[in-house]
């Protein structure tokens, strides 16, 4: 998880109020950290990028888009050599925020901001317990590990 990050927004409306989920994901799709924020600014990234490199490391490069609150709070950081900026390469931090928004309409929305951060938490473990390289593997492998996966999450639900 220290080759890649990839660092995106996403605007929730709690009701009737604007708030930013920020998710951070590796080179490899899986979830590294989700924190909500009522802004979006300089202080909410330094809320989350801090907390995930004492967690995970420094990455070798950190995709992001081009808002300039990334690129202030990780001069803030001393990483400003990491960022990496293209038309194209935010591509994987864009499809993943997919499965929430399923969810959150499934859901009918959220009602507070501790309950979307609570929910986004255990959605991201679940999302990455879950979340097989299908393409990286040939079919049986995969089946083989999905099966793993299931009865393992039937084992931790049964306890």
């Amino acid at each position: 998880s220290k080759w890649q990050w990839h660092v995106d927004e996403v605007f929730v409306k709690i009701n009737g109020e604007h708030h930013y989920l920020w998710q951070a994901i590796d080179h490899e799709g899986e979830v590294l950290e989700n924190v909500v924020t009522k802004r979006r600014n300089k202080r909410a990234a330094l809320k989350m990028l801090p907390k995930m490199m004492r967690r995970y490391g420094r990455p070798e490069v950190l995709v992001t888009d081009r808002f300039p609150s990334y690129r202030a709070a990780l001069r803030d950081l001393g990483c400003d050599d990491l960022q990496a900026c293209g038309r194209w390469l935010n591509n994987r931090i864009e499809n993943s925020h997919l499965p929430f928004r399923r969810r959150e309409r499934a859901m009918q929305r959220f009602r507070r901001m501790r309950s979307l951060q609570k929910f986004v938490a255990v959605h991201s473990s679940v999302f990455n317990h879950f979340n097989q390289g299908r393409t990286l593997s040939p079919r049986d492998i995969c089946k083989l590990n999905r099966t793993a996966a299931l009865a393992e999450w039937r084992s931790l639900g049964a306890a």
